[in-house]
């Protein structure tokens, strides 16, 4: 099974023995190489990927936060009210109430701004902090798959405004994400419909019955045992930087497995594909902080309101 990875990484192989890192170059070439004559021809094919640690490294929402709270979005009261939400997520554990309850904590911050104006400044955060963090060795496979003739959806939890701008960033065909309420253009904070689990694989049946595809035929990518439904619904799976359990998943049923990650960021890359984790909630709230002039009483102020929350469950 292929296992490739980004520039600086050298990891073992079974013997112990290091083996040279491949540039970012040489992975695209070695996707290509292993690729080709495998790829699916003719009509009816298509190729559906994961976004979070499949496409980018990291959780997109998290990076679209950031770009919003440098933008002063985000009161001290938001941020310690969604970092005691991720708390509790990390605490209960990965549902489909417990993520979703997390992406409306996210949604949470955007609630009362313009799904116009939403849009327009994560268009400028995707260059600012996204771009960047897209993994070659993903692009490598969608430009593969688009080369071929296939039509090349993203399918993620992410909300759906921004899955469009990264796919439309990549010059993929379109995305299915999750849907975040809006009345008369504005948001409300609350979750229409959540892309997660079992729901993927819904949306990408009901998208191959409208578009004429045959799911023997078609690819589907991910990082997250989650995303079985998905993965399994199609003809030839895909891991790509799998977490264990997929990993384990995919070599027992002979699944290829991508890993474009080197090994000291395998170890930074915490966060779940679905949601943003306390970890991310760490990273966006360091970075309200950072401000030169109010990042003592910014700090200050939001541990006090997380201990207020925490009494007040």
């Amino acid at each position: 099974m292929p296992k490739f990875r980004r520039d600086g990484d050298a990891p073992t192989d079974g013997a112990g023995q290091h083996d040279d890192p491949l540039s970012s170059e040489q992975v695209i070439a070695h996707v290509h190489a292993s690729q080709l004559g495998l790829l699916e021809q003719g009509p009816g094919a298509a190729a559906f990927f994961d976004v979070d640690n499949t496409v980018m490294q990291g959780a997109s929402l998290y990076f679209i936060a950031r770009g919003l709270a440098a933008r002063d979005f985000f009161t001290t009261r938001d941020i310690a009210s969604f970092a005691w939400q991720q708390a509790q997520f990390r605490l209960r554990g990965e549902t489909n109430k417990t993520i979703s309850d997390a992406q409306e904590a996210a949604l949470s911050f955007i609630a009362g701004h313009r799904l116009t104006d939403v849009v327009r400044l994560a268009e400028e955060i995707y260059d600012e902090r996204m771009a960047d963090r897209i993994w070659p060795g993903a692009r490598a496979l969608t430009d593969l798959h688009l080369d071929a003739g296939q039509p090349v959806w993203l399918v993620t939890a992410t909300p759906v405004e921004l899955a469009e701008i990264i796919a439309k960033k990549l010059g993929l065909t379109g995305a299915l994400g999750t849907i975040a309420k809006t009345e008369d253009g504005v948001y409300t904070g609350q979750l229409s419909q959540f892309m997660h689990g079992k729901a993927k694989a819904v949306a990408v049946r009901e998208l191959a019955e409208r578009e004429g595809l045959d799911l023997a035929k078609c690819t589907a990518y991910s990082d997250s045992i989650n995303d079985l439904p998905m993965l399994e619904l199609v003809g030839r799976p895909v891991a790509v930087n799998p977490e264990p359990a997929l990993a384990e998943y995919a070599r027992h049923n002979g699944w290829p497995v991508y890993d474009f990650r080197t090994t000291r960021r395998t170890l930074r890359v915490v966060l779940p594909a679905a949601a943003i984790t306390g970890a991310a909630v760490g990273a966006l709230y360091a970075a309200l902080v950072v401000r030169k002039r109010r990042r003592r009483s910014l700090a200050e102020r939001a541990v006090i309101e997380i201990e207020r929350l925490k009494r007040r469950h």
